[in-house]
């Protein structure tokens, strides 16, 4: 079924981020078709969304108000779509969020319990940066996240871990000076970098990133390259098509290990197909 609330979810994801090119990249649009959904929009509305000055951008009154429609009109299009009398004919469809390593590691084990009781639920998955995880799954871009879980998870979200994994710094195996003094190719946000800058601050590290790609798997990419040292998650490593060409730096002590968990919409455990994935989740 064609997806009618594309538009929705654009602009509910531009007016949190409040940058065309961050929604853009994230949305997996070019920056010309999001200018036009806005201009749709609003020509349909007959009002301004945005002001766009050049101290950025920013929502006018009457997109705060489009902004409240936009929440509830995909929240009962949600309710609509999974309502079924018979749980064991459960269908519809739900979209999953993962970074490409929690594709392969985790998902087939994570989605087979539900794809075998319920084999007429429609599985849909986005792929991405693992920092624009809970940010796409709040907006209502996805219905479920495999993701990192951060300290102090969003009221509005909840999560159960399903796997944890060692942060380790690697760098290239031929390198000739295995140091933990930089250079530094750190992500460029989200948990990761958050904890590699926690564990460098203890231990006196001031080195700035040379790097600072988005994804894990081209941050390995870069180290590969001699670019200097990252830090990833392990499981990343060593799912990694260039894992051979690296080594791990020890550190000690070691920087906290990540938490990965399957995060949904707390209001979202009353839908059938999202409440089924979470009933069907066990956890490590």
């Amino acid at each position: 079924m064609r997806d009618d609330h594309r538009e929705l979810r654009l602009f509910l994801h531009l007016a949190q981020t409040l940058n065309f090119g961050r929604t853009s990249l994230d949305c997996h649009v070019s920056p010309a078709t999001l200018t036009r959904t806005v201009q749709r929009l609003e020509a349909d509305l007959g009002h301004r969304l945005f002001d766009r000055g050049p101290r950025g951008v920013a929502l006018t009154a009457e997109g705060h108000r489009f902004r409240e429609y936009a929440v509830h009109a995909l929240e009962l299009w949600r309710s609509y779509r999974e309502e079924h009398p018979d749980p064991a004919e459960l269908t519809g469809r739900l979209t999953v969020f993962a970074t490409v390593t929690a594709c392969q590691a985790l998902l087939p084990d994570l989605l087979a319990p539900l794809r075998s009781a319920h084999p007429q639920v429609r599985l849909d998955l986005r792929t991405g940066d693992a920092a624009a995880a809970l940010a796409r799954l709040d907006e209502g871009e996805v219905d479920a996240a495999v993701a990192g879980i951060p300290a102090r998870l969003p009221e509005s979200l909840v999560s159960r871990t399903v796997a944890v994994t060692e942060l380790v710094f690697v760098t290239a195996r031929d390198r000739p000076d295995v140091r933990l003094d930089g250079p530094f190719v750190l992500p460029h946000r989200g948990l990761v970098r958050e904890a590699a800058d926690r564990w460098l601050r203890a231990h006196g590290n001031t080195a700035e990133a040379v790097c600072e790609p988005d994804g894990h798997e081209g941050l390995l990419a870069l180290v590969a390259l001699g670019c200097g040292t990252g830090v990833v998650p392990r499981l990343v490593l060593e799912h990694s098509a260039v894992r051979d060409r690296l080594t791990v730096v020890p550190a000690d002590p070691a920087p906290e290990p990540l938490p990965i968990g399957l995060c949904v919409r707390r209001a979202d455990l009353r839908r059938p197909a999202v409440a089924a994935l979470w009933s069907l989740t066990s956890p490590p």
